[in-house]
């Protein structure tokens, strides 16, 4: 595939993928906020949750499920993203508070703040509210907005893959800053995942201060 017949196939799933967003919420529906998560099956580190609220004439081309992207594409997009949505919001849950009250609810909770902080955004910059709420195959029933649960919604809704990105790339440079605070765990590499690195370091140095407890049983005994 040459260059222009790659340009044109991204243009096509550009369109495609916001033509999803708009037939699944209804074509009145202005303002469609996507919401992802990244870092729910991690040994170490937060869960990270971004919300992306994207305009009609949203026009980057390349956005895509965070995990079939290359880091080097997923650094490129990030600041476009920023800079071309109507409002983003990023929600933490840390490593203390996936211990406290379990993954799910803490994914909930980091979900939930950014979805706060995007309506925050939209109002200062648009005067209007988020309209409709698509998540990667998520509802939180607390949240008082229409709202559908898209099942592998970050490989073909636009405004949920946009927000995959944004919080993939968010998590992945807290993790690189946290291998230099506690070397040892190859998290620059791993960010955070139970690979053969990583696993080696626990084995010789035990937890460190953002290991999951709750995922680590086996070296707490």
């Amino acid at each position: 595939m040459n260059k222009q017949e790659k340009e044109m196939l991204l243009a096509r799933r550009l369109v495609e993928m916001k033509q999803f967003d708009k037939e699944l919420c209804g074509k009145d529906v202005m303002f469609i906020a996507g919401v992802d998560e990244v870092g729910r099956g991690p040994l170490a580190g937060p869960v990270v949750a971004a919300c992306a609220v994207l305009p009609e004439d949203f026009d980057v081309p390349g956005i895509d499920d965070s995990k079939k992207l290359t880091e080097k594409k997923r650094e490129a997009l990030y600041p476009l993203i920023k800079e071309k949505a109507l409002a983003y919001g990023i929600g933490m849950a840390d490593h203390m508070r996936i211990d406290e009250i379990n993954i799910l609810e803490a994914t909930k909770e980091a979900m939930i703040q950014a979805v706060e902080e995007a309506s925050r955004m939209l109002k200062e910059r648009a005067g209007a509210g988020i309209e409709h709420i698509l998540f990667d195959a998520m509802i939180i029933k607390s949240i008082p907005i229409p709202q559908t649960s898209v099942i592998k919604g970050d490989s073909k809704s636009l405004s949920i893959a946009a927000a995959s990105v944004l919080a993939k790339v968010t998590r992945d440079r807290m993790m690189v800053e946290m291998a230099q605070r506690y070397p040892g765990y190859s998290f620059e590499k791993n960010k955070g995942y139970g690979t053969k690195a990583h696993y080696e370091g626990l084995r010789q140095q035990g937890p460190c201060p953002i290991h999951r407890r709750t995922f680590l049983k086996n070296f707490l005994k």
